[in-house]
């Protein structure tokens, strides 16, 4: 795995934690990194010894402070389409990947920062975390889906006025908003919290962790028929082996195991 130059990855006991590994730039997404963020979390999709993932930065400071500014500022109207929805792309793979993604968040997690921690299924957070869509400070907007999965997750009238304040807010004002699902004390606390839920989530049946990813995403697709896509998921897992298998433990009062098929 030393193909990447910005980023770490580590793989035990079928987790892969990825760690964006930029601590003297504050870990902020530029152009190289977010693609190598999107080769690690293809490999996700491709490897099957890796059951979940924690996304976390390197260093005290950050999760990731935001895009590369440098690279910000030579953008024009042409080349930052390309931009925005070469990143929107890479983040729609971590949002609907069908292995649960964690974000373990310490320190900023602003703009590109932010909008990284949203595309994981679930946000853990140190106290001293804080989050934001400053972009309106540099005369932009959020590009990397921003402004519309903080809306998703804490409605359109907070998250209006997060991105048009420019605002920051703690870890508790993110929990309570339900941007965060937990908020833990320091880094350690948020190392061990991060691999417990990911271990609970992975050892349910894989496939069924899957569609229901697949289908509460569903609800944001307006073009797909979201109780539909739950009807097709909800009959595709009753032919699975993990559902025979799921279904014969619970009657025969033992502890399943799912092998994924």
């Amino acid at each position: 795995m030393s193909e990447f130059n910005n980023l770490e990855l580590s793989l035990d006991g079928g987790i892969l934690t990825i760690t964006i590994n930029r601590p003297e730039k504050m870990n902020a997404l530029n152009v190289a990194t977010v693609k190598e963020i999107r080769t690690a979390i293809q490999r996700v999709y491709d490897d099957t010894e890796i059951q979940g993932v924690i996304l976390t930065g390197a260093g005290e400071k950050a999760f990731v402070a935001g895009a590369d500014i440098k690279e910000i500022a030579e953008l024009n109207e042409v080349n930052a389409r390309k931009f925005a929805e070469s990143g929107q792309e890479v983040f729609a793979l971590i949002e609907n990947c069908h292995k649960p993604i964690i974000a373990a968040v310490n320190g900023f997690a602003l703009g590109g920062g932010c909008e990284l921690a949203m595309a994981c299924h679930l946000r853990v957070a140190t106290k001293n975390a804080k989050f934001g869509q400053p972009e309106v400070n540099l005369g932009v907007i959020p590009g990397y889906g921003g402004t519309q999965r903080l809306t998703q997750l804490i409605g359109k009238s907070k998250a209006l006025e997060l991105m048009m304040t420019g605002d920051m807010i703690t870890a508790d004002e993110a929990e309570d908003l339900g941007l965060v699902n937990y908020v833990v004390h320091n880094k350690e606390e948020l190392k061990q919290k991060s691999g417990e839920l990911i271990n609970k989530i992975t050892s349910k049946a894989p496939l069924a962790i899957g569609m229901v990813i697949d289908c509460v995403n569903a609800v944001f697709r307006p073009e797909e028929n979201g109780y539909q896509t739950e009807a097709n998921n909800f009959a595709s897992c009753c032919k699975s082996d993990d559902f025979r298998e799921g279904t014969s433990a619970f009657i025969e009062k033992r502890k399943p195991e799912f092998k994924g098929a």
